[in-house]
């Protein structure tokens, strides 16, 4: 065997396709639908905002992505970005809840489970608050209410219209009541904007569940929601357990709830901005006219001119 022989013998086996496909999924070239199985390429998916481009599966998008969806470019304002959550009940499950959301904050780079804050919908202005399901499962702590409850009132003082992005697991088992307390604080917040005759549009997303379903998510003039969400208050096994009955396979889907009333529209996310904008201009306050026309500059002369 000659040497060149020998170090060829040395070189390492070509990646077979699989490992190719591996490695590329891995450096986030290609992604795979969940739904179908197809491997679409990355930039294609997020041009058309993670939709499959083969079955229309709608993939998760977390709040910066859906804010850059939403809001036209250079426009959004971050509000509260300086509220960071606490552990006021020193909780401890498998680990301090102090070191939970620590190690979930280097993780994921957000202060909480929601980002708040108001910007152009298609040249027109909004207040909007994106939940986000990486933090926590999205979970409504004291952050998430203070949060949301500030955007909403200073929408209603600058008579803005309300989006709020619904991702969630339910209120945070972590803050016990307090937790439990933004369910009403946030619902206060809303029905005074509703007072002020503004609106408010909840978009309900993969999933919304508990604590928020059962406030804010379902107190919309107008409520939307993704195809094939998952929508419900209790899960579908303690519903079965309590009822003693079978449920419906698409129980608890968003395509069951706009049948029986509790949604408005299913909007896909390609169509979801234009829905929006074309509802804030339907529903846009129309301009205060006098009761009595003006009298004509003509009519005027001729009434001084008798005198």
């Amino acid at each position: 065997m000659s040497l060149f022989d020998w170090f060829a013998n040395r070189r390492k086996p070509e990646p077979s396709s699989q490992q190719r496909q591996e490695r590329e999924i891995a450096d986030g070239l290609w992604t795979k639908c969940q739904a179908c199985g197809v491997m679409a390429y990355t930039k294609d998916l997020q041009a058309n905002q993670m939709v499959c481009l083969e079955c229309d599966y709608h993939m998760r998008v977390f709040s910066d992505e859906r804010i850059r969806q939403l809001i036209d470019a250079n426009t959004w304002v971050p509000i509260d970005e300086h509220l960071h959550p606490t552990d006021p009940l020193k909780f401890r499950d498998r680990k301090q809840y102090s070191d939970r959301l620590r190690e979930t904050q280097e993780k994921t780079h957000l202060v909480d489970a929601v980002q708040t804050g108001t910007g152009q919908l298609d040249n027109l202005p909004v207040a909007l608050g994106v939940m986000d399901f990486r933090f926590m499962g999205g979970s409504m702590g004291s952050v998430v209410g203070e949060k949301l409850t500030r955007v909403i009132e200073q929408a209603t003082l600058r008579r803005l219209p309300v989006i709020i992005a619904c991702a969630s697991g339910g209120a945070r088992m972590q803050e016990g009541m307090l937790s439990l307390m933004q369910m009403a604080k946030i619902s206060g917040a809303l029905q005074r904007h509703r007072e002020a005759s503004l609106l408010y549009i909840p978009i309900l997303t993969h999933p919304t569940t508990g604590g928020v379903t059962a406030s804010f998510a379902m107190l919309g003039d107008i409520i939307l929601a993704e195809p094939k969400a998952t929508i419900g208050f209790a899960g579908r096994r303690v519903i079965e357990q309590t009822l003693r009955e079978k449920l419906p396979d698409d129980f608890q889907t968003s395509e069951y709830l706009l049948q029986h009333g509790f949604v408005d529209a299913i909007v896909p996310r390609t169509q979801l901005k234009r829905t929006l904008a074309q509802l804030i201009r339907l529903h846009q306050p129309l301009p205060v006219t006098p009761l009595v026309a003006p009298i004509p500059e003509a009519m005027h002369l001729s009434v001084r001119g008798s005198d």
